[in-house]
């Protein structure tokens, strides 16, 4: 009979363990000694020592589903209750049942994790579809085209709901994407058949400039080209591709309208600079005539003047009023010269000028006399009355004396 802590083996060759509860036959030993029926059984142990020990480290540090765990828990608890092994088959249960625990932890920690990753998930989705459905009524259409693509890729990378769930929330998704795309495609049709009138319209307002081109009725032409700038603006844009190209062709046919209008105007430019000094010549020559002291003279050399001035032909608008009021200012010189000359030698207005100062100076003595009567008989207020009339009629002959005058009389 052979025996150690853990188990013994009698005469028949029976193997016992030591339990908690009392022996449990191992197993029967007939192919050698007692002491190689323990060492084989004891190694039994070791191996199921091992194995738990694999599993607890499988349990602690891989993801090892609970399910899979619990199985292997249950395999080696059912050869450890068989009974064929030497060893402390309590402390191996006792590690069994730490281990379940252990599983029954770690579920329940997935589980915990599992919900709270679907709410974050339910949220993240909630959160696209309220996003989702605000874009769908954006004009923002690029943009918001490009946002919807981002949350829909955001979407795909979320986990699953609960199926009732994820499709409710799936179905309000898609139902925003769809509305959105709808009017972007209305838009965008509009958006054409405004572009394709925009064209039409353009199309006959390059036909038009492209025939005012070759104008040479530079005034009305440049004006109507101003208009057809002012309806190609109000147009709306065409179509890319016919948009550049019919602008192209309108400013062509304006550049050369107004290219050929600019080598003209230059060319008249010139020649206006050219007229401008040849009157600012004729004006000094025409100021040295001032003061008249000569009229008949001063009369023959201005006209010679200005018939050279007539033929010279327009200068620079804005220099216009200037060399003009120069020259005007001669001729209305020699005009007054002309006036008061004729003034001074008509015996017609002479004589009538001579009548109203006789008739003046009679109307003065008798009111100066009417005047010193009145006050000699003391009456003063009559005297006054009489006096201011007095000084109204002096003044009017004081006037008529120097008109006299210029008359040499």
């Amino acid at each position: 009979m052979s025996s150690d802590p853990w188990g013994r083996v009698d005469e028949t060759g029976t193997v016992y363990v030591r339990t908690a509860d009392g022996e449990r036959v191992v197993g029967s030993w007939q192919a050698g000694s007692p002491e190689e029926a323990l060492s084989y059984f004891e190694r039994k142990y070791e191996g199921l020592v091992v194995e738990i020990g694999l599993l607890e480290r499988r349990v602690k540090t891989t993801d090892l589903s609970a399910k899979d765990a619990t199985a292997a828990i249950e395999h080696l608890r059912q050869q450890v209750d068989e009974h064929h092994a030497v060893g402390d088959l309590d402390a191996l249960r006792q590690r069994l049942d730490k281990l379940v625990q252990t599983v029954e932890a770690r579920r329940e920690e997935r589980k915990a994790a599992k919900a709270k990753q679907s709410d974050e998930a339910r949220k993240a989705k909630e959160a696209l579809v309220t996003e989702a459905e605000e874009l769908a009524a954006s004009e923002q259409w690029r943009a918001a085209g490009e946002r919807l693509r981002a949350l829909v890729d955001t979407w795909k990378g979320l986990p699953r709901l609960d199926r009732k769930t994820d499709d409710e929330l799936w179905h309000r998704f898609s139902h925003a994407r769809s509305a959105f795309s709808k009017r972007r495609k209305a838009h965008f049709a509009s958006l054409d058949a405004q572009r394709e009138e925009a064209r039409k319209a353009k199309e006959k307002l390059v036909a038009e400039a492209e025939a005012l081109s070759k104008s040479t009725d530079w005034g009305p032409t440049a004006a109507r080209y101003r208009e057809l700038m002012t309806d190609w603006k109000a147009a709306g844009r065409a179509q890319r591709e016919a948009e550049d190209d019919l602008w192209n062709r309108f400013r062509g046919a304006q550049d050369v309208f107004f290219q050929a209008r600019g080598e003209v105007f230059a060319e008249r430019d010139a020649e206006q600079r050219e007229n401008l000094t040849r009157k600012e010549e004729l004006v000094i020559e025409a100021e040295k005539l001032l003061p008249v002291t000569a009229l008949k003279a001063a009369r023959a050399a201005f006209r010679s003047i200005n018939e050279r001035w007539e033929a010279i032909g327009h200068v620079p608008r804005d220099a216009r009023p200037k060399i003009e009021g120069r020259m005007h200012a001669v001729e209305r010189a020699i005009q007054e010269s002309e006036e008061s000359e004729w003034r001074r030698t008509n015996p017609e207005a002479r004589a009538r000028a001579a009548g109203l100062t006789g008739q003046l100076q009679a109307a003065v003595d008798k009111l100066q006399d009417q005047v010193d009567k009145a006050r000699a008989a003391g009456n003063n207020a009559k005297a006054d009355k009489l006096a201011k009339e007095l000084e109204g009629r002096q003044a009017l002959l004081e006037q008529a004396l120097k008109g006299l005058q210029e008359f040499g009389g």
